[in-house]
């Protein structure tokens, strides 16, 4: 601990102290307390952040203090208490690391002048807050809160203003003592000011009454957080509350794999994995049921808004397959469509529910073209659309006439959280075509079909071949197994197509089979070549090689026209340490591009979870285009999107992605990195969608033995769904 001197004037300082008693400190455990000068640097999840605190008049303190760790939002002008040790940094000196922290409440005239000030209470500046300060004293936060009518005896202040002023101050105070009782818990500063954001003043029963509940509603607290927290609050480990969130956390975890419910016997298996009685399975879930949280049918267990999907989904297609079959004459015909070509054609005309598929190089994009074409001959409306908005830019290139991402297509409503179309207010169209209908999970297709006029025709076009939808269910590859509907599939590669390596490479990956490279010194259109390479950093440098040599070589732009692509988040060659290297090696940290925080701009990023008052949605790429005044800018396909500090773990790097992310979308080239780490994710479907992923130029780079593996594997993605049960129950 370092000695402290009697304070000479009423300044708010800085103060270390001892702190016997803080919940998860030890002995070396310093307490340090003061007011945030600045937030020197925040990292892209705007968790980690390094601080300046308000400097100490004592000559034997340095004039201010950089603390550094999980600090959450902090912002400027948060008066805080710091629990942590002293560290000394090779390049920056003395820092304090931060183990925990509480937001206070100043108590000095100086401390409440500078708070006041700060910009953290709106409507109150400097000096509006220096004579709030002189009029009232150091008891100007309490009468703010308690008397805010008072505040009228200052000039400049009316009676709507001091509301205004009251309402803010009483919000800081709330937080500050929520903060306090969470952090005591041994929560971090995030998830502290996650659950203060979504509960407010009544985080703390809240979370007495059932931490379980709060780690189901609030990302970042798992299963093991809300035990810890259980614990502490005395909550007994055979608890039903505890057997009920064992329960919500492996339904989670079940949707999170794809699956559309949990069954009994999963359940049960799994509570004994965590520890959990099991034999209280079925009392936690009458529990359950009744409070609304679960839905139960036979032995599947499922989240209720995707049992009312599923039902949903198999309810539309099953009654847009039984309508009744109207031909409808094929008034234009290109002749240069193949016999298979024309029959989805004219089943689009005469069908009101029809699944085109076929793998690269088949021609679904003609069909697609010729689709539209003949419906427009026949005055027809026409709607086209898809899950991203990279795959609905594509299909208006091919199809000649607008599509939309099925969320715009939907009409998003921020006023009422839901989409203005559905059944009550239905798309007006008569044609809707859906690209890259194999990413639809099963909640985005109920959506989609709730909002399809009854005597409208549904064209779902994908590839079944690539990987299943990222979230629950995988609608499109069990309306093909219900054989309810017409489904065309189209085999035939067009000899244009047969001289694309990468369309050879893709079909001999179906096939069980490696691509096969283009030769070398030889350069055409859908070129593929393999680097080899066996261990981590001799894969990561020829990957940067690679990406500078395809800039040369054939003149795209390493950040724009190619995506680096790889089977994992974490590892040496998953996303967040390739982005980092490929960060550094293409977009450096300059004094122009400089900001606090780890994007820089220049920066390629992606969208990381649907925000609908943004317009932005999961996988969506931009570039970060300007930081400035805590706030960052991103372009969005044209479109400028802002980000303020606490929003930035939205977005993350995206010069590399996992092949999951990049579904749908298309680029000019790929670089795609395989390596025997990868082992548990290495199958047909991921190598086959990755292939896909570009349509001028691949580059393998990694272990032929990865590449082998991932193309010697057909793994099937088999989910827990009754779609398919229901869909042939229902069928006519």
């Amino acid at each position: 601990m370092f000695p402290r001197k009697p304070q000479q004037q009423d300044v708010e300082r800085p103060r270390l102290i001892d702190s016997p008693g803080i919940v998860g400190s030890q002995a070396s455990d310093e307490v340090l307390e003061g007011v945030v000068e600045d937030v020197l640097f925040r990292s892209d999840d705007g968790r980690f952040a390094v601080i300046r605190l308000a400097s100490d008049a004592d000559a034997e303190l340095s004039p201010s203090h950089t603390a550094v760790g999980d600090l959450g939002q902090i912002a400027p002008g948060e008066n805080v208490r710091l629990v942590g040790r002293w560290t000394q940094h090779a390049v920056y000196g003395a820092r304090f690391r931060v183990i925990s922290f509480t937001p206070t409440i100043p108590s000095t005239e100086q401390g409440v002048i500078r708070y006041l000030g700060s910009g953290l209470i709106p409507g109150i500046g400097p000096a509006l807050a220096a004579r709030l300060v002189e009029r009232f004293g150091p008891k100007t936060l309490d009468i703010i809160a308690t008397q805010s009518a008072r505040l009228r005896e200052v000039s400049g202040i009316g009676k709507r203003r001091a509301e205004s002023i009251a309402k803010a101050v009483r919000q800081r105070r709330v937080e500050a003592e929520t903060m306090s009782f969470l952090h005591a818990l041994g929560m971090g500063p995030a998830t502290a000011r996650e659950i203060v954001r979504k509960y407010g003043a009544d985080a703390p029963r809240v979370v007495r009454d059932d931490p379980y509940i709060v780690a189901e509603q609030i990302r970042g607290i798992g299963f093991r957080t809300a035990d810890r927290i259980a614990e502490a609050l005395g909550i007994a480990g055979d608890d039903l509350r505890r057997v009920q969130g064992g329960v919500l956390h492996l339904i989670g975890k079940a949707v999170d794999e794809g699956h559309v419910f949990a069954t009994r016997p999963q359940l049960h298996d799994g509570l004994e994995q965590l520890d959990v009685p099991s034999e209280a399975l079925e009392d936690a879930l009458q529990q359950l049921q009744a409070r609304g949280l679960v839905t139960i049918e036979d032995d599947a267990v499922y989240p209720p808004l995707l049992h009312r999907a599923e039902v949903t989904v198999a309810g539309a297609l099953a009654a847009l397959a039984n309508r009744p079959k109207v031909k409808q004459p094929l008034k234009t015909y290109d002749h240069t469509l193949s016999d298979t070509q024309r029959s989805a054609v004219e089943a689009s005309l005469g069908t009101h529910l029809l699944v085109l598929t076929g793998g690269p190089g088949t021609g679904k994009t003609t069909t697609v073209r010729a689709i539209v074409q003949a419906h427009a001959a026949l005055d027809r409306r026409v709607a086209l659309c898809a899950p991203t908005g990279r795959a609905a830019k594509r299909l208006s290139e091919a199809a000649g006439i607008e599509a939309k991402t099925i969320h715009r297509l939907l009409e998003w409503n921020p006023a009422t959280g839901h989409f203005n179309r559905n059944r009550h207010l239905p798309l007006e169209a008569d044609l809707i075509l859906v690209d890259e209908a194999s990413m639809l999970d099963i909640r985005l297709a109920s959506q989609l079909l709730a909002a399809i006029p009854a005597n409208s025709t549904l064209a779902l076009v994908g590839d079944i071949d690539q990987l299943p939808p990222v979230g629950p269910g995988q609608p499109l590859r069990d309306l093909i197994a219900s054989r309810i509907c017409t489904t065309v599939r189209l085999h035939e590669v067009f000899r244009q197509a047969q001289q694309s390596a990468i369309v050879r490479g893709a079909h001999a990956v179906l096939e069980g089979r490696l691509p096969e490279p283009t030769p070398t010194g030889t350069k055409g259109d859908g070129d593929l070549f393999i680097i080899a390479a066996t261990d981590s950093d001799t894969i990561t440098e020829r990957l940067v090689q690679a990406l500078r040599r395809v800039s040369v070589a054939y003149g795209f732009d390493p950040l724009a026209d190619v995506q680096v692509m790889t089977p994992m988040r974490r590892g040496p060659l998953g996303t967040i340490k390739l982005n980092e290297v490929l960060q550094e090696a293409f977009n450096p940290s300059t004094q122009q591009n400089a900001a606090p925080t780890s994007f820089r701009c220049g920066d390629k990023v992606m969208q990381l979870r649907n925000d609908y008052d943004k317009e932005v949605f999961n996988g969506d790429l931009g570039e970060v285009i300007r930081i400035e005044g805590g706030v960052t800018f991103v372009r969005f396909d044209g479109r400028e999107v802002q980000y303020k500090a606490d929003e930035l773990d939205a977005i993350s790097l995206a010069y590399a992605c996992t092949v999951h992310k990049v579904q749908g979308s298309e680029f000019p080239a790929a670089v795609i990195v395989l390596h025997n780490a990868h082992f548990m994710l290495l199958n047909r479907a991921l190598l086959y969608t990755a292939l896909t992923r570009a349509k001028k130029l691949v580059v393998l780079v990694g272990d032929p033995r990865a590449m082998a593996r991932a193309s010697g594997n057909a793994l099937s993605y088999e989910t827990n769904s009754k779609l398919l049960d229901r869909l042939r129950s229902l069928a006519g």
